[in-house]
């Protein structure tokens, strides 16, 4: 039977991230962030009590990519997503299961963040590091490792917000599922990424050795396209085999402009090193319009969502509607990550293809990397978009050492280099070895003193939502 537990505390943490270098999404260029922290106090039922972390980048203009709203009002609307979930998960009085707990509190959660405008998929960034910490805490108590937590379904997971499944497909998905001990990493190519020469896409001291390769689209098929051909050259000079993904984030504006793109990789032989390699195109439309637009005969290609996965019902719409992947982020919730594996296992069943990408650039050296990879790891992914380590200079500001006692209890994800500690990477490939002591992911807890508070944004009212 799954342990219970009651959350007993919750603090909330922040720390800046600068960037070593621009990375341009869609309409959007970053220079520096905020990563968020979370530090959980669960009391087991009959038992005693455990402490839990987890860590994620507030990514602003990624969560809402309203035009009217700054790129700081994004980041605050993350913020406010963690206060609310933190006095949500605090309600309550008796014992749940993790899962259980997610599940009581997430309606109330889209609900509370839609009265301050804030979007669904902004709205689950607060749960979805509240879970992992919960998660971490209830592991380390028991002595198991993720994996073997997940195995015996620790958390109690079960089809309650997914009616399309049933309980036992959850728990016998879980059950069969072993570690991956590799996970290749994908190279993210950013709008602005310098495409030939020395620190171009085929340099290895660039792109780390990587074999597969995330090609970011503006939404223009012209420019997209003759883009694709100048990297296309760069990656055929490669001395191994490669594959290839592209991400619109959101920026196709409709089907015909979409049509378009796929004709020319369908057409034009100069888009064959690209084509060719092409395993599957990213959001290709806004979110508010994925669910009246029907891929059709597009659908030849594969395509998956990401920004449009904002709810649970979301991978059996984009089903619906032709598409053939979804996106796994832990910063949209683990939870929901193993609900779309079993789903994409459960309809692959009968020789359809159906499948769970790894797609976040975000997750930063420790903690959040951590987790990120090992639900990767559990659902099998075996290459995923991992280029936090591209865009900031190994731990960044983290207090060296911090960054020392995560090298030191996870050699096997960290190398020394000089004055930093950095993120490892073997053959194109990240291992996943010390993953698997007792806890989630990680051996060692950030330096909670070394970070500030939460900054708390003032909620805004109706009357400011209107202006």
């Amino acid at each position: 039977m799954p342990t219970r537990l009651a959350v007993r505390d919750i603090s909330l943490f922040e720390r800046p991230v600068p960037f070593a270098k621009p990375f341009r999404f869609g309409a959007v260029v970053i220079n520096a962030s905020v990563q968020a922290f979370v530090r959980v106090e669960i009391e087991i039922e009959g038992k005693a009590r455990a402490t839990g972390a987890s860590a994620e980048l507030m990514a602003s203009k990624w969560f809402d990519k309203r035009p009217e709203l700054s790129p700081q009002q994004t980041v605050d609307e993350l913020r406010r997503s963690l206060s609310i979930a933190r006095e949500l998960y605090l309600s309550g009085n008796g014992f749940e299961t993790a899962f259980g707990l997610h599940a009581s509190r997430i309606a109330a959660q889209i609900e509370a963040c839609a009265r301050e405008d804030i979007p669904p998929l902004a709205a689950g960034f607060g749960p979805a590091e509240i879970d992992k910490a919960i998660l971490d805490a209830l592991l380390r108590f028991t002595d198991l490792s993720f994996f073997d937590g997940m195995n015996r379904n620790i958390a109690g997971i079960d089809a309650r917000l997914s009616p399309d499944l049933e309980n036992e497909d959850i728990a016998q998905f879980l059950a069969r599922r072993r570690r991956l001990e590799r996970v290749a990493i994908r190279h993210t190519v950013g709008l602005d990424d310098q495409v030939e020469g020395k620190g171009g896409v085929a340099d290895v001291e660039e792109n780390a050795g990587a074999r597969y390769f995330k090609l970011k689209l503006n939404g223009d098929p012209e420019h997209d396209a003759a883009r694709l051909i100048r990297i296309g050259k760069e990656l055929a000079t490669l001395p191994e085999d490669y594959a290839v993904t592209l991400d619109a984030n959101e920026q196709y504006a409709d089907l015909t402009a979409l049509g378009a793109l796929v004709d020319r990789l369908d057409r034009d032989g100069a888009l064959a090193p690209i084509a060719t390699k092409l395993l599957y195109i990213e959001q290709p439309m806004p979110r508010d319009i994925f669910r009246q637009s029907p891929l059709g005969a597009l659908g030849a290609r594969d395509f998956i969502i990401d920004e449009a996965d904002d709810s649970y019902d979301a991978f059996p719409a984009a089903r619906a509607l032709g598409y053939r992947g979804i996106s796994s982020k832990s910063c949209k919730g683990i939870y929901k990550s193993i609900v779309n594996a079993t789903r994409a296992a459960r309809w692959s069943a009968d020789g359809a293809k159906f499948f769970i990408a790894g797609e976040d650039l975000t997750c930063q050296a420790g903690l959040g990397v951590q987790q990120d990879l090992a639900l990767g790891a559990l659902i099998g992914i075996t290459h995923a978009e991992r280029n936090g380590h591209h865009y900031v200079d190994g731990f960044a500001d983290t207090p060296p050492a911090e960054a020392e006692a995560f090298r030191a209890v996870h050699p096997d994800l960290y190398v020394r280099d000089g004055d930093r500690v950095r993120l490892s990477i073997h053959n194109g490939d990240l291992l996943t070895g010390s993953l698997t002591m007792p806890g989630f992911a990680a051996g060692v807890h950030p330096v909670w003193t070394a970070m500030s508070p939460l900054q708390q944004p003032t909620a805004r009212t109706p009357q400011e939502q209107k202006i």
